[in-house]
């Protein structure tokens, strides 16, 4: 096992330290379960020797009653251990689960633009059941072997050292093929997971775009595309169960060969007087033990190597740093009133890093106006909302806010200064309620309600069967884009940020629709400063300037009379994108 393993390892055991008392139970449990076992084999050497060798009906009813003893106290000592090691398992998986989610959720939106949100959620769910399973269940059999080999062992020496002899000489054939399979194991065990993760995504992935596929008819390439994913995670699966099965069939050979060779030799020294029947029964027992544990300890391997595959995996993500993140000496922010400056900024995507984006950028956003940004396709307008909300940091240059520069700001106190509305809105599973909510988690009902008004959607809700209660399907599905774009606004009004930024909502609406969200819009920016992402005629024509983007600059800043007069490009834009005569 690699360094890299091992650190991973320990640091997930780390997560048992809150539990020293449960885990202190499951040892002792553990401990006592293996001692009573291991107990068995003289209570059947002394049922054998002085109960039925002396055929004294006292002497077996005694030896008897002190074995089923042991079987009581066994019944209870693995009651205990299943429980507090399996309780254990879920405990701390429960711990992980939550650190990975809360370490995820505060990453960087660029980590998620290289790394596919959708492999990472599978690789939460399927490692994290794997390791549930090792911890609460794998670790504890594994434990208990490798006590019950170190103490068969001793009984065997104890009772016979010829016997022993003929048995130990087996370990090393044993141990060898264990460390040649296994690391064939531990290999293919990542390409495993790496696979069954890539099944996951797929899944997702198209489940989540179902209306594009079979509006597209693709149902039949995905059908075979997503065999492929599953025949190479069969594919890996297979050759690890293979190399496995290899192991546990040759370990069986040699452990129980062993014990065959020590049953012959054992039974000539008793045929000779040499030892008694309960001796030789007694290491049988203990003969079978060692194998028995042996035999569990080569099939946990290949769980445990393939825990520590998973656990290296998350360890690996909970590690991942934060490119954005708040100062640790962080200014305190003055009251926001929509004073943003752009200074020289200049940016390009991590993913991408040879193109650049923004270029030179400069602008002044005054108080209480509203600026429009136009530009063609992929001049940089939304990357600008991206910048101003830190989801990514500047290359060079400097964004201020109220004078700030926002790296200089908590993150949370940053983004509470802004109210999103974005030309696709997102809405989360849940109720409508919960899905307004989100922006003020303390809103009353009659807040709630008056948002709703202001954005023209309460007449809506309350006409539907459960009103606010009505839960939405993934992604708001079975709502209009119209209604999505005013829940989308309402939340937005419960946010009551100082700030608007709008990739605006109309772009995709008919005539209707349109009215009514920009109805509910300039509510919305009433009073406020707001940036618009303009696609829209009527949204230009009300803005206080425009502010032209081409190729990550700024080209012109002006009213749309001005810019009409003064800019080429502008007057081309404006006659091929918003329609008007030339």
């Amino acid at each position: 096992m690699t360094s890299n393993r091992w650190q991973a390892v320990l640091k997930t055991a780390a997560f048992l330290k809150p539990y020293k008392l449960s885990l202190s139970f499951s040892l002792a449990a553990l401990f006592l379960t293996a001692g009573i076992t291991l107990s068995l084999g003289q209570g059947i050497r002394l049922m054998v020797d002085r109960g039925f060798a002396t055929q004294s009906p006292d002497l077996l009813t005694r030896y008897v009653l002190v074995f089923l003893l042991l079987v009581v106290l066994l019944a209870i000592g693995t009651f205990t251990r299943y429980y507090w090691v399996t309780w254990l398992g879920e405990r701390v998986i429960a711990d992980i689960r939550r650190k990975v989610f809360a370490h995820l959720i505060e990453l960087h939106p660029g980590f998620f633009e290289a790394n596919r949100s959708l492999e990472i959620q599978s690789r939460l769910t399927a490692d994290m059941t794997l390791l549930q399973s090792v911890v609460g269940s794998s670790i504890s059999v594994a434990l208990r072997n490798l006590i019950m080999l170190a103490g068969g062992i001793v009984w065997l020496f104890i009772t016979n050292v010829k016997l022993t002899v003929i048995v130990m000489l087996s370990i090393p054939l044993v141990i060898v093929p264990i460390l040649l399979f296994g690391r064939r194991v531990r290999v293919l065990s990542r390409q495993s997971q790496d696979r069954v993760a890539a099944v996951g995504a797929y899944v997702g992935e198209m489940l989540g775009q179902i209306k594009t596929v079979q509006a597209y008819n693709h149902q039949a390439m995905d059908k075979m595309h997503f065999d492929q994913y599953v025949e190479d995670a069969f594919h890996i699966a297979r050759q690890r169960t293979l190399q496995r099965a290899w192991l546990i069939a040759v370990v069986i050979v040699l452990v129980f060969g062993a014990i065959g060779m020590m049953l012959w030799v054992g039974g000539m020294d008793v045929i000779e007087g040499k030892i008694s029947g309960g001796e030789l029964a007694a290491f049988v027992f203990y003969s079978i033990i060692i194998g028995s544990a042996v035999g569990s300890i080569s099939e946990v391997l290949g769980e445990l190597q393939r825990a520590a595959g998973a656990a290296e995996r998350t360890m690996e993500l909970l590690e991942e740093p934060s490119q954005i993140s708040s100062p640790v000496d962080p200014r305190q922010l003055p009251a926001v009133t929509g004073n943003i400056v752009f200074q020289r900024v200049c940016f390009a995507y991590p993913s991408r890093p040879e193109i650049q984006v923004i270029n030179d950028f400069s602008l002044a956003v005054r108080p209480g106006e509203t600026l429009a940004l136009v530009g063609l396709s992929g001049a940089g307008k939304s990357t600008l909302f991206d910048l101003l909300l830190r989801f990514y940091d500047v290359r060079s240059g400097c964004i201020s806010l109220e004078g700030v520069n926002i790296r200089d700001l908590d993150l949370s106190d940053l983004r509470r200064s802004f109210a999103l509305v974005s030309q696709n809105p997102v809405l989360f599973h849940g109720s409508i309620e919960q899905n307004l909510r989100y922006a003020c988690p303390d809103a009353s009902d009659a807040e709630i309600e008056m948002a709703a008004k202001a954005a023209f959607i309460h007449d809506f809700i309350v006409s539907l069967p459960q009103g606010y209660q009505t839960s939405l399907g993934d992604t708001g599905l079975g709502l209009s884009g119209g209604q999505k774009q005013r829940l989308a606004i309402t939340r937005a009004i419960l946010a009551d940020a100082p700030v608007l930024l709008l990739d605006e909502a109309t772009s995709a609406l008919d005539s209707q629709s349109e009215h009514w969200v920009q109805q509910a819009i300039t509510r919305l920016s009433t009073g406020r400063t707001t940036i618009v992402i303009a696609h829209r005629l009527s949204t230009i024509l009300t803005s206080d300037r425009i502010a032209l983007i081409h190729h990550g600059r700024l080209e012109a800043l002006g009213t749309h009379v001005e810019l009409m007069e003064s800019s080429e490009l502008y007057a081309r834009l404006a006659i091929a994108q918003f329609q008007i005569p030339g």
